[in-house]
């Protein structure tokens, strides 16, 4: 059986569960308290991160590292180019969002009005909110600018570097932190991605304390 050991509200973890479910590939979705670090996750993991994925008997960790795997080895629809300087493109992209914008933004808004209260860290940071909610303006203005060349964020064609957008806005959008407003092309983008099977799955989450906002799962916000 296939299992996904994963957080709802995590990017790294939605990512993944965009990746499988664009694939076709079932799986049963433990949600995993990582916080915690139990013997028995840590066993898995010992880096105490989500997600983790079990499949054809392995344990794989590290979000990207899944991706590619999985894309190689279920190779339709593919999400990485065959081009070499076109899958160079895409895994900047996932770098940069994983990267520069969880940092900027997503640790600092999600990070601060979710996750300290659900994993018991404290009180948020007001002036971490406030840097958070400033940075994410540059990043859809950067965003909007490649989209005004491309039809996707890498390129003509979906790919992992749009999931790995889609998973840190879809994250954000479950509390309406993101002003879909400023950048239309970038509205655009995610009304199409958000449309597809595959974010079914997300738009359906519910995390105990923090409802979503009325807008979250509306193919039409």
């Amino acid at each position: 059986m296939t299992v996904l050991y994963h957080a709802p509200l995590c990017p790294f973890s939605r990512k993944v569960r965009l990746t499988l479910r664009e694939k076709g590939i079932d799986c049963d979705r433990q949600e995993e308290r990582y916080w915690e670090k139990s013997a028995d996750f840590l066993r898995r993991n010992p880096l105490g991160k989500v997600p983790v994925l079990r499949i054809d008997g392995l344990t794989l960790c590290e979000s990207m590292a899944i991706c590619e795997y999985l894309d190689e080895v279920y190779p339709n629809p593919p999400l990485l180019p065959r081009d070499p300087r076109e899958r160079f493109e895409v895994r900047r992209l996932v770098g940069y969002f994983d990267d520069a914008f969880y940092h900027q933004v997503t640790l600092k808004v999600l990070g601060e009005r979710v996750l300290k209260k659900l994993t018991g860290a404290g009180y948020p940071d007001s002036r971490n909110v406030k840097e958070g909610v400033t940075a994410i303006k540059g990043h859809l203005d950067y965003m909007a600018h490649l989209l005004d060349h491309r039809r996707w964020l890498a390129g003509d064609v979906m790919t992992l570097a749009d999931f790995a957008a889609a998973a840190h806005l879809s994250a954000l959008d479950y509390r309406s932190d993101v002003d879909w407003h400023r950048q239309p092309l970038v509205k655009d983008w995610y009304a199409k991605i958000k449309s597809r099977p595959a974010f079914r799955g997300l738009l359906a989450d519910q995390v105990a304390g923090f409802p979503p906002a009325d807008h979250y799962a509306d193919l039409d916000f």
